[in-house]
């Protein structure tokens, strides 16, 4: 495990220093965990513009059909 130093406002410290309170947790699980909560925010983002580009390609589309055609479309569940 890795040591950091963080750089923070006033504002930043002051939230830190709440959550500290309110939680009991140590500043560096608040961290830890904001950290975690912001990569999966960032993943669910980048997966949400991959379905949507995907939803709004014609030729992924065009494909989707013809397999739910050949499998007997969507009775064939």
């Amino acid at each position: 495990m890795s040591v950091m130093t963080v750089r923070m406002d006033d504002s930043t410290e002051a939230a830190l220093d709440y959550l500290q309170e309110t939680t009991g947790d140590t500043k560096s699980v608040i961290i830890r965990d904001a950290v975690i909560q912001a990569e999966r925010r960032a993943r669910r983002a980048a997966m949400r513009a991959q379905a949507l580009a995907l939803a709004n390609d014609p030729a992924d589309r065009a494909e989707a059909r013809s397999v739910l055609a050949y499998m007997g479309g969507s009775d064939a569940w």
